[in-house]
């Protein structure tokens, strides 16, 4: 280990292990350092000098930590495509450090960012050691609107801030000033779904004020014309960042929204084993969240980027995929609610695949629910654009496989067509009253009806025996 311990200051680090096979990640590896030296040479850099080799490693181990689903390297590379020199490097640098995914920092950052954070009752501080803040860290806290002593925060810019620490630090001794404080600056606009200031400036606006600072603080010669080129290549970052929001095809949406709910719920990680409870709470928390975003403040527009046209179709398709969004995952609570509530009759932590069967393996039967439930002879039919998305997404699934959910939703697909979406909406007002307390486990259960529950309940049932079955079989074979 090249770190000195003592140098840590009792910071938040961990060990962070790399899961990525090793032949991905030399591949990652290779177009990572590509794209740091074509970046570089572009800017006026030495593309040879070793340090990008050392680099390119750093930012794909950082990428590929165990629970890391959606922040991962092809994501960065997704970010930057067909951005400018700034814009690509801002990519690959953005999202090295996610404190909330990776459970800590990447011990291998330790050294960027030790001498200038300190751990203070698990929250992160800017505390720079004596003498280690320079013109560049004082610039990078200018651009975040951050300052000495603040305690950071992972919903208002930590992650980014830090990423942009060690992008400036990693690249310091090869590109010139200018450039480092472009690059910082297109990571402060991924900061995510910021409303205006009280002042009514968005944060676009507002990084435009900061950039006319420092520029004029370490004497850059940047103008406020230039300054507004610069924060229109951060809007493209930022964009292209959060680009699955407008995306065509609302299933693309969700399996990105699907892709990010492991990163924070690492109990989904094993399929076979996570609980009723578990997957409620990480429906929950992302329906919460997509309940009170605010399309407004999703994708961004400043100056001349992006034009008016794609700006506001963009802003269409994201209000349509909330929408979509929403709508699915209230369905998918209730219909996790009622299996939660069933479940509580066996006990409190219940594997979700004790009740619905195993996913279906290569070459394996398996008993499962979605076989098991009563067809409904007169299926609700959608009333508008948002139902039918929402209905076929049920029934045919998201577009892509995750390890930790099948892509279709049979259970939330039978009670759609029994009970219609208005009357699951209801539905689901009761079923947060019973996620506030377990003990109205039966009100939701006579609230959701017999049709309802005694079709799930003899799937599991079925499922059940033929466990009991399999294992009895064992039992009265001759040995």
């Amino acid at each position: 280990m090249d770190e000195n311990p003592s140098k840590l200051r009792n910071k938040m680090v961990y060990f962070i292990v790399s899961v990525a096979p090793p032949m991905d990640q030399a591949q990652y590896q290779a177009k990572c350092l590509q794209q740091l030296q074509q970046s570089v040479a572009q800017l006026g850099g030495d593309p040879d000098s070793p340090v990008l080799t050392e680099t390119a490693e750093l930012i794909i181990r950082s990428m590929t930590g165990p629970w890391r689903s959606f922040h991962t390297p092809q994501h960065i590379f997704d970010v930057g495509r067909g951005g400018s020199a700034v814009e690509v490097l801002a990519a690959l640098f953005h999202d090295m450090v996610y404190v909330q995914v990776d459970q800590g920092i990447h011990v291998n950052l330790s050294r960027y960012i030790a001498p200038y954070v300190r751990e203070d009752e698990m929250a992160l501080v800017i505390d720079p050691e004596p003498g280690s803040a320079d013109e560049l860290f004082e610039a990078l806290m200018t651009l975040f609107g951050f300052s000495h002593g603040q305690k950071l925060s992972p919903f208002a810019g930590q992650n980014e801030f830090l990423s942009a620490l060690v992008g400036v630090k990693a690249l310091s001794s090869i590109l010139p000033t200018s450039a480092l404080v472009q690059i910082a600056a297109c990571i402060e606009a991924t900061i995510p779904f910021r409303a205006a200031s009280p002042e009514g400036l968005t944060c676009s606006e507002q990084l435009h004020q900061r950039l006319l600072t420092v520029s004029q603080r370490l004497s850059l010669g940047l103008d406020a014309q230039e300054c507004t080129r610069i924060v229109e290549k951060c809007v493209r970052v930022a964009n292209r960042d959060i680009d699955n929001f407008g995306s065509e095809n609302p299933a693309d949406f969700l399996n990105n929204t699907w892709n990010l709910i492991p990163e924070t719920n690492h109990g989904l990680l094993n399929a076979s084993t996570y609980t009723v409870n578990g997957y409620r709470v990480a429906l929950q928390k992302m329906e919460g969240f997509l309940s009170f975003l605010n399309p407004e403040v999703v994708f961004r527009r400043f100056g001349d980027e992006p034009s008016e046209d794609v700006h506001q179709q963009r802003l269409q398709l994201t209000r349509r995929n909330l929408e979509v969004a929403r709508l699915y995952l209230r369905v998918k609570l209730l219909s996790i609610g009622v299996l939660e509530a069933l479940s509580l009759r066996i006990g409190h932590n219940v594997s979700l695949t004790s009740l619905m069967g195993e996913r279906p393996m290569p070459g394996e039967l398996s008993v499962r629910i979605e076989d098991l439930l009563p067809t409904v002879d007169k299926p609700y039919q959608p009333q508008n654009d948002i139902e039918k998305h929402v209905m076929h997404l049920l029934e045919s699934g998201r577009t892509e496989d995750t390890p930790h959910d099948t892509r279709h939703s049979p259970v939330g697909t039978f009670m759609a067509r029994l009970k219609g979406f208005d009357e699951c909406l209801r539905l689901v007002g009761i079923a947060r009253t019973f996620f506030n307390d377990p003990t109205k486990a039966g009100e939701l259960l006579d609230a959701a009806g017999p049709t309802i529950v005694d079709g799930i309940v003899q799937g599991i049932v079925t499922v059940m025996r033929s466990r009991t079955d399999a294992i009895s079989a064992v039992a009265d074979a001759p040995h």
